[in-house]
């Protein structure tokens, strides 16, 4: 098995406005193992951003409070030491990626300085080591010319380049875990691949663990090893990407993949999640879903459901996998997905155990 690298331990996160107290962050815990890529996924204003962005401590401090919880990383809690501390850990050990380079670069500075201060700052190397290095890292990520590209201003690069300049510097200090705050956004699908790949291959070459953010589950379908959905500062379901893509047990789990356009799509309309997330100053009593939930039960609308346990790796956050819950019908793109995880993801001694774990669903 493997070491545990980060662990996030019930943290709870709320932010004070004019207009009242705003529960972002309710109680995620989960850990992140060595060399994985851990996809959280969820639609805006779940609490995946706010929640690692806590991890480097990068929350506005005015109004941001931290309720509750731990963050662990090398045996500290990043939520107890001092700035000073986190100064040493913040972009050297743990980086980030933000989805707009252009805001996140300065255009006053060249992108090789940009780069070059970074390793200064952190490895105590002289201006020209840290140029060359600069180059290096521009070479590493794809960028063509480096020498010559360095000396170029932000604006000068497309917007997929200017990503890629931005993953050179998150990865200045060959950092131990590398966070990526939706990446892609802005960019159209054939250089949202192209930077996906260039991260998992990063990722390999470096031994980094890398926390993906994104709202689109389809982004990550061949990337992560693990994946947490997280919905109105929940994680209600998380499990290795087999589980929870061909596996998935929570209703809105299934409302993500319906949602998911593919060459098998027949319908002329694509699927879409009714309504809209809650008002996290007015959070709704019971499950935050229930509302939009086509699956709800009575209790759904009186009581949070816990994580159930689906299996050693997977658990999910819906009363419909308590043993007294009535049996109901996934959807088809769901129940097709089921019989693919029993035939490919189950060893011959485990399909009996999954049998039991479908059986609380009809069809």
């Amino acid at each position: 098995m493997k070491e545990t690298i980060l662990s996030v331990k019930d943290l709870t996160i709320s932010f004070q406005t004019l207009d009242g107290k705003i529960s972002a962050v309710q109680g995620v815990s989960f850990d992140l193992k060595k060399g994985e890529t851990l996809a959280i996924v969820g639609e805006s204003g779940s609490g995946k951003s706010v929640s690692m962005k806590a991890i480097n401590r990068v929350l506005p401090k005015s109004n941001t409070k931290y309720e509750q919880g731990e963050i662990v990383y090398e045996g500290r809690n990043l939520l107890a030491i001092s700035e000073g501390e986190m100064e040493k850990i913040r972009g050297k050990k743990i980086a980030m990626i933000f989805q707009d380079p252009m805001t996140s670069l300065n255009p006053t500075m060249t992108v090789g300085m940009q780069i070059a201060e970074s390793i200064i700052k952190h490895q105590k190397m002289s201006k020209d080591e840290a140029m060359r290095e600069a180059c290096n890292l521009m070479d590493l990520v794809g960028i063509r010319n480096p020498k010559t590209s360095s000396k170029n201003y932000p604006h000068q690069f497309s917007g997929g380049m200017r990503q890629r300049v931005m993953i050179a510097l998150s990865l200045a200090c060959k950092p131990d875990i590398l966070i990526a705050d939706e990446p892609t956004t802005a960019l159209d699908v054939t250089i949202q691949a192209q930077i996906l790949d260039l991260i998992d291959e990063l990722k390999q070459k470096l031994h980094m663990s890398v926390i993906f953010i994104t709202h689109d589950l389809g982004v990550v379908a061949h990337v992560a090893d693990r994946v947490a959905v997280m919905y109105a500062g929940r994680i209600v379901e998380i499990g290795t990407a087999e589980e929870v893509f061909y596996y998935p047990q929570n209703p809105y789990t299934w409302g993500l993949i319906c949602s998911m356009p593919s060459i098998d799509t027949k319908e002329a309309i694509l699927y879409s999640i009714p309504g809209a997330p809650p008002n996290l100053m007015n959070m709704p009593k019971g499950d935050a879903f229930a509302p939009r939930n086509s699956y709800a039960l009575a209790i759904d609308f009186e009581e949070k459901p816990p994580l159930f346990k689906v299996s050693e790796s997977h658990y999910a956050a819906t009363w419909l996998l308590h043993p007294n819950a009535p049996k109901v019908t996934p959807p088809a793109e769901i129940l097709r997905r089921y019989e693919i995880f029993k035939s490919f993801y189950k060893t011959t001694e485990e399909v009996e155990v999954y049998d039991q774990c479908t059986s609380s669903f009809a069809g």
